[in-house]
C-alpha cells in the first residue's frame, strides 16, 4: 500500500478543508466532518485500498487496517496540516457538534439498564415457548405431547418453573441494573426488588382482583392505610423506586461521614426508599405502567393487520433513530402479563423487519460483481436474518438506499400478514428466522409464513434493480494496482490470546469485527488479564495506548489481537505491554496484561478480537467449535488455497 496515494484519495473524496478534526484506532481512521454531504462516498467505496466506511456518534470512520492506518493518518496530518488528536478528543469533538438530545440520553438510560438482563429474560421466554410446545394441543397433533406421553408432563412443569422465575422475580433483576445504572449500589436495588416482591405480599399479579374483591390487606402507618400489594411483573415501579434509593444513597453518602456512613447510609435509604415505594411512588407507577399496557394492547386491537403493517414499515427507520431502545421495556411488560395481554407483538414485526434487511443484503451480494461488495453482503447479510442488523443497515442498505425501501415495504406487508393472523410473541428471543421459537405455539405456521413472505419480496425487487442500475460494477482500483507478489501461506492453527468463552466474530458489538470487515476469526469474552501470543511470529504493529498487537506469524499469517472495544480511547490506562515492534516471540508468550474488572467499571467491553487481517490469502479460516480456552489452546484453523502445505498466492 502506497500510504501517501491512500491519504490524497482519502482527501479528494472528503475535501481537503472538510475534516475538523482526526485520530485513529488499529484499524481506522476517526474523522468529525464538517458536511457529509459533500462526501464522495463512490471513491471510497470503489478505492481498493479502504474496506469499508460507517458513520457512528459523530465520527465517520474510514477503514484501513493494522499496520497501514497509522501511516496514513501521518500522511494526512501532513497533508492537511490538522493538529494530531487522539479518539479521545474526536469524541469530545463530535459530542460538542452534536446537538443534546434528551430523548436519545433517557433512551440510553433504558438501553444500559435492559441490556444487562436480556439474556435471563431470553432464557426464560425460550423456556416458557418450550413449554408452550409441549402443553399447547393441536400444534403436532390433537392433543398436547405431554398428553400423549405422560411421562414428560414433570419435565414440562419443572421447565414452566424455571421459565416463570425471571418475569416473577424481574424487580430484583430490574432493581440491580438500574440501581446501578443511576449510580447506586445495584445490592440495595437487588433489596429492594426483594422486598417489592416478598411472599407475604399480595401477588402483583393478583392485585387488582383482590381490591376489586375488597380483600386487601393494609399497614396502618401513622394512620395512612398502606396496601401490602406486590410489584411481580412490574417494570415502571421498580425504575422509579430505583432512582429515588440511588439519589438517597449518594445523598446520605456524601452529607454521612466515616464510619456511620457505612453503617447507617444503606438503612436509611431502604427505609425511606421502602415507605415511599408502598405509599406514593409504587402505587402510582403501577397505574401509569397499567395504562400503558392497556394503551398498546388497545392500539394493537384497534389498528390491527393496518396498523402492524404500518410499525413493520417504519420498523428499520426507527432503529437508525435509536428509538427502538425503549422496546425491551414495553416488551418485557407485554410479556409479564401474557394472561392479560397475549403476548407482544413487537417482536414479531422486529423479526420481519429483520429478515426484509437480510434479504435485501443478500440480493446485493447475487447481483454484485464487486468481490469486495460480496464479501461485505455475504456476512452482512447472514447476520440480519439472524438478528443482527447493523452491518446490513449501515454498512450496506442504507448506502444505496434502494435496497433499504425494498426491505422496509417488504416487512410492512409480512407484518399486515402478522396482525391479519393475530401473532404474538410470547416470550424474548432472537428477533430472526429462528424466531418461531418464541411464537404462541398456535401461530407458528403464520409466523413462517411471513417470513417467506419478508424475505421474497425484499429479494426479488431488490435483485431486479441491482441488476439493472448496478451494471459491471466490478472493483475499480483509481489508483496504480499494488505491485505483484507472492506471499507463502502455510496450513496454520493459531491459538487463544487469552482465556475465556469462544464466541463468532459475528456477535461482536462492533459492525467492523461483526461483519468481518477486517478479516474471519474469533472473538473471547475474557476471564483472565494475561495476553499471550497465539503463533511464533514476529511483532509488526503495537500502540501508545497497548489496545492491540499484529503479529506476523513464521506460517505467513497476519494476525490482529484487539483487546476490547473503542479501548483505544483509554490512552493506555489499564494496560501493560512487554513488547515492541519488531520483536520477535513464541507461543505463549506473554505479550502484556489488561484490567477486565477496571475495563468494565468504566463501561468498556473487554471482548478480545483475533483477526486473521490477511484472510483472503486462505482457502479457509474457521474458528473451532469450542466454548471455553485457556490461553495458548487451538482456537482458529487456517488453510492454505493449494493443495500441498505450502501455496503462492499473488497479489
Amino acid at each position: 500500500m502506497n500510504h501517501q496515494e491512500v491519504a490524497d484519495r482519502v482527501l479528494n473524496a472528503i475535501g481537503k478543508n472538510n475534516i475538523q478534526a482526526a485520530a485513529h484506532c488499529a484499524t481506522r481512521l476517526r474523522l468529525v466532518i464538517k458536511d457529509e454531504s459533500k462526501i464522495d462516498q463512490q471513491a471510497l467505496d470503489d478505492d481498493a485500498d479502504v474496506k469499508g466506511t460507517f458513520e457512528t456518534n459523530g465520527q465517520y470512520q474510514i477503514i484501513i487496517g493494522p499496520g497501514d492506518v497509522d501511516k496514513v493518518y501521518d500522511a494526512l496530518i501532513a497533508k492537511t496540516g490538522l493538529k494530531e488528536a487522539t479518539p479521545d478528543d474526536i469524541k469530545a469533538v463530535a459530542a460538542a457538534g452534536q446537538k443534546k438530545n434528551p430523548l436519545m440520553d433517557f433512551l440510553k438510560v433504558l438501553s444500559d439498564i435492559f441490556i444487562p438482563i436480556v439474556p435471563a429474560l431470553v432464557a426464560g421466554g425460550l423456556l416458557m415457548a418450550l413449554n408452550n410446545v409441549l402443553t399447547a394441543e393441536h400444534l403436532f397433533m390433537a392433543k398436547s405431547v405431554v398428553e400423549v406421553y405422560p411421562g414428560l408432563k414433570g419435565i414440562a412443569e419443572m421447565i414452566n418453573a424455571m421459565a416463570s422465575a425471571p418475569f416473577t422475580f424481574l424487580p430484583i433483576l430490574l432493581g440491580f441494573s438500574a440501581t446501578k445504572r443511576f449510580g447506586g449500589n445495584p445490592y440495595l436495588g437487588a433489596t429492594m426488588g426483594m422486598i417489592m416482591v416478598l411472599p407475604s405480599l399480595v401477588n402483583g399479579y393478583s392485585v387488582a382482583t383482590t381490591m376489586a374483591a375488597g380483600k386487601m390487606v393494609y399497614w396502618n402507618v401513622f394512620g395512612l392505610h398502606v396496601a401490602q400489594a406486590g410489584y411481580q411483573g412490574q417494570v415502571l415501579p421498580v425504575l422509579g423506586v430505583a432512582f429515588i434509593l440511588a439519589t438517597l444513597e449518594k445523598f446520605f453518602h456524601k452529607h454521612i461521614k466515616g464510619a456511620f456512613d457505612f453503617t447507617f447510609t444503606p438503612m436509611f435509604a431502604i427505609v425511606i426508599t421502602g415507605f415511599l415505594t408502598f405509599t406514593i411512588v409504587g402505587p402510582v407507577l403501577r397505574t401509569v405502567s397499567d395504562a400503558l399496557t392497556n394503551g398498546l394492547v388497545g392500539l394493537y386491537n384497534s389498528t390491527g393487520w393496518i396498523g402492524m403493517g404500518i410499525f413493520g414499515l417504519l420498523y428499520s427507520a426507527i432503529v437508525i433513530t435509536g428509538l427502538h431502545q425503549t422496546f425491551p421495556a414495553i416488551e418485557t411488560q407485554l410479556l409479564a402479563n401474557v394472561a392479560k395481554t397475549g403476548g407482544s407483538f413487537i417482536f414479531p414485526v422486529a423479526s420481519m423487519a429483520n429478515i426484509g434487511q437480510g434479504a435485501a443484503t443478500l440480493a446485493i451480494f447475487f447481483a454484485t460483481k464487486s468481490q469486495k461488495q460480496k464479501a461485505l453482503t455475504s456476512s452482512a447479510g447472514v447476520s440480519a436474518l439472524l438478528g443482527i442488523t447493523e452491518p446490513a443497515i449501515f454498512g450496506v442498505n442504507l448506502k444505496m438506499k434502494f435496497p433499504f425501501v425494498f426491505a422496509a415495504i417488504a416487512s410492512g406487508i409480512a407484518s399486515a400478514f402478522l396482525g391479519l393472523f393475530h401473532v404474538l410473541s410470547v416470550a424474548m428471543g432472537p428477533a430472526s428466522v429462528i424466531g418461531f421459537i418464541s411464537i404462541a405455539s398456535k401461530s407458528i405456521p403464520a409466523f413462517m409464513l411471513s417470513a417467506v413472505i419478508s424475505f421474497v419480496v425484499a429479494f426479488i425487487p431488490t435483485f431486479i434493480y441491482a441488476k439493472r442500475t448496478l451494471g459491471d460494477d466490478r472493483d475499480q482500483v483509481k489508483s496504480p494496482a499494488p505491485t505483484s507478489t507472492v506471499i507463502n501461506v502455510n496450513d496454520e492453527i493459531i491459538s487463544a490470546p487469552v482465556t475465556g468463552a469462544s464466541e463468532s466474530l459475528k456477535q461482536v458489538n462492533d459492525q467492523v469485527f461483526s461483519a468481518e470487515i477486517m478479516g474471519k476469526g474469533a472473538a473471547i469474552v475474557p476471564s483472565a488479564d494475561q495476553v499471550v501470543a497465539p503463533a511464533d511470529g514476529v511483532i509488526t504493529v503495537t500502540y501508545d495506548s497497548h489496545h492491540a498487537y499484529g503479529i506476523k506469524t513464521t506460517a505467513g499469517a497476519e494476525i490482529l489481537i484487539h483487546l476490547g472495544l473503542d479501548t483505544v480511547n483509554l490512552n493506555g490506562e489499564h494496560f501493560t505491554t512487554n513488547v515492541q515492534k519488531g520483536d520477535t516471540v513464541h507461543q505463549g508468550d506473554l505479550l502484556g496484561t489488561f484490567d477486565i474488572a477496571a475495563l468494565k467499571a468504566a463501561n468498556y467491553d473487554p471482548t478480545v478480537m483475533l483477526i486473521v487481517t490477511n484472510t483472503a490469502n486462505y482457502a479457509n479460516v474457521e474458528r473451532l467449535k469450542v466454548t471455553n480456552v485457556q490461553a495458548g489452546e487451538q482456537l482458529v484453523a487456517l488453510t492454505a488455497p493449494a493443495a500441498s502445505s505450502v501455496a503462492a498466492t499473488t497479489v
